[in-house]
């Protein structure tokens, strides 16, 4: 090979021996510093949850007897400094003397005591959240997220289930909706008297759920019907422009009745009805019994039968703790043998408020409601004479238009031509977090 070609051969080889260094050396410099400009995960952009430290614990559990808020705190080992501060917060925002036994509450905190959140569940509705933001402790009481849907619910009065309690029970639903369905209905149907096997209910209504599954609890009644002794009750849940919602009947007439059918709203039967002449119980002589008896538990709730005003609410000889209410037109009731009362002399009570309790005080041999009525001084038979009380006021005409059509939309769904039962329509969704 000429010396020329071999010196040029050389030079090459160095050169790219100096190129292959050079460019090594430059990726060594790219990944250090790739290294350090590397950031750390982040949380999702949307996220508005407080970023907890690894080492971070979470404890969910429920209130004990006689807790406190402080108490719970200082239970979970919380800094002294913290349990102040939360306490100072949270009474800001919420009678700390409301705290109850059994209700569920979170706490994250971080192994030195200091709290990250606290959260209490005040009721079905609201929840109390004190939680750390820029440093500082911040109290607020926040709703429930919940989601809403329109459902329909059906039972009926048989063999196994007699009552309300018991076919609204064998449907899957609580009191709470047995007391609401009684409500509506308790101007046209006494649910401790007139039920019948073969009665049967048909009621649409707003359900509330947490956590997409789980029911907390129920919105109004929108419409129902209950067909009791082959008669069909319809009503329709309608909130006339400007006014208060109300439950009216099919023709626009009003479902509350100047006096329910009964004080008490369902399971109790008469054991003795209105008479001139009854065999005492106890004193064993013949006496006029001038009200219905009805037998029922201690405890359960008696509820005014119409607007009025207390006469007297106390002790009265051998009717034990009895409530005299005095209603306009002359008329007047009383509720005796009350194991408690829930009225003072000379209040104003409305249709439904709770005046007593069912109990045997004075002359009874057992618990249950001694049920009166008067009319111009004289006492005369409830059950005949609920059954003949005029119904209220029905819509004006102005709002009659207004009215059919909600009417018709309502129980069109409740016809089966709308919403189904199988398949609930959601009336609103609500998905934030929630204790």
């Amino acid at each position: 090979m000429p010396v020329r070609v071999r010196k040029a051969v050389i030079i090459l080889i160095v050169v790219a021996i100096v190129a292959g260094a050079f460019v090594a050396a430059w990726h060594e410099r790219r990944r250090g510093t790739d290294a350090r400009n590397e950031l750390p995960p982040q949380p999702p952009s949307g996220s508005t949850d407080i970023t907890l430290a690894s080492d971070a614990s979470e404890v969910s559990a429920r209130v004990g007897r006689g807790a406190t808020l402080a108490s719970i705190l200082r239970t979970h080992e919380v800094t002294l400094a913290d349990v102040a501060a939360i306490v100072q917060r949270a009474a800001s925002v919420f009678d700390l003397r409301k705290v109850r036994k059994d209700q569920p509450y979170r706490l994250e905190r971080m192994p030195d005591g200091e709290v990250r959140r606290f959260e209490y569940e005040i009721d079905a509705d609201r929840f109390l959240r004190v939680a750390r933001a820029d440093g500082n402790l911040v109290a607020s009481v926040l709703p429930i997220p919940k989601t809403r849907r329109i459902e329909i619910v059906r039972g009926a009065i048989t063999r196994e289930t007699p009552s309300l309690v018991a076919a609204m029970d064998a449907a899957g639903e609580t009191i709470d909706l047995t007391l609401a369905l009684a409500d509506i209905f308790g101007g046209e149907i006494d649910f401790n008297y007139d039920l019948q096997r073969g009665d049967r209910f048909e009621l649409i209504v707003e359900k509330q759920y947490r956590e997409a599954h789980t029911m907390s609890g129920y919105g109004p009644i929108l419409a129902a019907q209950f067909v009791n002794a082959g008669r069909r009750v319809r009503a329709v849940r309608f909130t006339p422009p400007g006014g208060t919602p109300a439950y009216f009947d099919e023709r626009g007439a009003s479902m509350r009745r100047f006096f329910l059918k009964s004080p008490l709203k369902f399971d109790p039967v008469i054991t003795s009805g209105f008479s001139r002449a009854r065999l005492h119980p106890v004193l064993q002589e013949v006496r006029a019994h001038l009200g219905v008896d009805y037998r029922a538990p201690v405890g359960p709730p008696v509820i005014a039968v119409a607007d009025g005003t207390v006469v007297a609410a106390g002790m009265s000889g051998g009717s034990g703790k009895m409530v005299h209410l005095r209603h306009p037109n002359g008329y007047e009731t009383e509720y005796l043998h009350l194991s408690s009362i829930a009225v003072r002399a000379g209040a104003h009570v409305r249709q439904g408020d709770l005046i007593g309790r069912v109990g045997a005080t004075g002359l009874a041999t057992g618990p249950h409601l001694d049920y009166r009525l008067k009319k111009g001084g004289m006492f005369i038979n409830p059950v005949t004479a609920h059954r003949a009380m005029p119904p209220s006021e029905p819509i004006p005409q102005q709002h009659r238009a207004a009215f059919a059509a909600a009417r018709d939309s309502a129980f069109a769904e409740l016809d089966g031509r709308g919403v189904s039962a199988k398949a609930p329509r959601e009336a609103r969704a609500a998905a934030p977090r929630q204790p």
